[in-house]
């Protein structure tokens, strides 16, 4: 080998220096994530985000992440009934070490989806997009089951054509009617009891009697403005900002005649 060609090889013996390894984790922070105040468990969990360094801040980081949370864990329970309910939370502020969620998505699991599925009967299905009263523009899916008459000796539940455009007419109506008159947080107080299944049930028993009726799926197509007093409203923090004195003590109402006029002072 030529000398002086490669002068880095001829110090070190070997092509490139070894890089540092170092952890990455030292470079992160914890945060805790706060579910609405709909919700009896507001901290849902922790996650993780690098510190701000320069240019990159660490909650544009940790904006817009989503969240699937179980609704037996929303709501302290160990119920079987509330476990197969998922709402999924979107992240869209952040104070402190609090990550403040909103509504984002609900869904079934799988396996109660396809455990529901049987033979013998009739699967019907619907789905309408619906504008609420605050702006929110959600997808709202619906599914229901044909179930046998009482006293019925026939080993099938099959519903006619008609039936099913009959039933499907009630999802439609009864879903657009609960959620154009409301606000997205009273729609997601309609959700966790499962509401408006209920409803479409009883008001679809004279067409065809249902069972297994539920809100399969919810999405958000398009948002409003972002507005973080609606946000800290929805999570019961608005409201409660207090004039604060220098010492520290809250600001009281001083009662002054109609025609008070301040003293002058003699030197400034």
């Amino acid at each position: 080998m030529a000398v002086g060609k490669n002068k880095g090889l001829a110090k070190s013996g070997k092509k490139g220096a070894k890089k540092k390894i170092i952890d990455p984790f030292t470079r992160k922070d914890w945060y805790d994530v706060r579910s609405p105040a709909i919700f009896s468990n507001r901290n849902i969990g922790k996650t993780l985000v690098n510190r701000t360094q320069g240019t990159k801040i660490a909650s544009d980081g940790l904006k817009h992440r989503v969240y699937e949370v179980s609704l037996a864990d929303l709501q302290n329970e160990t119920d079987a009934e509330r476990s197969y309910k998922k709402f999924r939370l979107i992240c869209e502020e952040v104070q402190g070490k609090n990550c403040l969620t909103n509504f984002h998505g609900f869904n079934l699991t799988t396996d109660k989806l396809r455990s529901m599925v049987k033979k013998w009967q009739t699967l019907i299905e619907a789905h309408i997009d619906v504008k609420t009263t605050d702006g929110y523009m959600l997808r709202v899916f619906c599914i229901g089951f044909t179930e046998k008459m009482p006293n019925q000796n026939r080993q099938t539940a099959y519903a006619q054509r008609m039936q099913v455009k009959n039933i499907r007419r009630k999802m439609v109506e009864i879903i657009t009617r609960d959620v154009n008159g409301s606000e997205l947080k009273e729609v997601v107080g309609k959700l966790i009891p499962d509401s408006m299944a209920d409803d479409i049930r009883k008001a679809c028993h004279s067409i065809f009697p249902l069972k297994d009726v539920h809100i399969r799926k919810v999405k958000v197509i398009k948002k409003p403005r972002f507005d973080i007093s609606k946000l800290l409203e929805l999570h019961g923090e608005g409201g409660k900002t207090q004039a604060v004195v220098a010492d520290g003590e809250t600001g009281s109402k001083i009662e002054r005649p109609d025609n008070y006029e301040p003293p002058v002072q003699e030197a400034v």
